[in-house]
């Protein structure tokens, strides 16, 4: 995601109109693109890349919310996937803003935090035995030691830790 996502005044691409059939854009601010192409981006994956006149984007009284470009023509420019893709995409993100999702999204937090202990505490990315069953046998193990150190935890008192919040979060939540 681009920082226009990531901010309340951010102006991102599910704020743009997208007519798959004329191959243009249209922006909040009622300007159409003037360049639509088809590329490939880093990770080789189908992209379109969406650009707008610098002409439109220079006027515009949201330019500093839409773009942070330091070029001489201060323009926007989309990259999107392609149409199935970007639908699939623009729902989930919008799945993801529902109180139903914060609920069932509630339940992986805890099986996260799980996995996250095993890694940090026990050592579970690497296998110190060769085969299926053995390697199998040896995560039975870990999950026995990790139910043990959580009761004894728990028989001392101990609160669980509070889900950790990233330096970006900490960030994104004092601004």
């Amino acid at each position: 995601m681009k920082w226009q996502a990531n901010t309340e005044q951010g102006i991102d691409v599910s704020q743009f109109r997208i007519d798959w059939e004329r191959q243009q854009a249209t922006c909040p601010q009622g300007h159409s693109s003037i360049s639509w192409t088809p590329a490939i981006d880093h990770p080789k994956n189908e992209v379109i890349k969406i650009k707008f006149s610098s002409t439109d984007c220079g006027k515009c009284p949201q330019l500093t919310r839409c773009t942070r470009s330091e070029r001489k023509y201060k323009r926007r420019t989309l990259t999107v996937r392609p149409q199935a893709q970007h639908e699939a995409l623009q729902a989930a993100r919008r799945r993801q803003q529902t109180r139903a999702f914060a609920k069932e999204y509630a339940l992986r937090e805890g099986i996260e935090a799980t996995i996250s202990q095993g890694v940090r505490a026990f050592g579970m990315r690497r296998s110190r035995s060769i085969g299926l069953a053995k390697t199998h046998l040896h995560h039975l193990g870990i999950a026995a030691a990790m139910n043990l150190v959580r009761v004894v935890a728990w028989l001392d008192g101990d609160e669980p830790a509070p889900t950790r919040v990233t330096a970006f979060q900490r960030l994104y939540l004092a601004a």
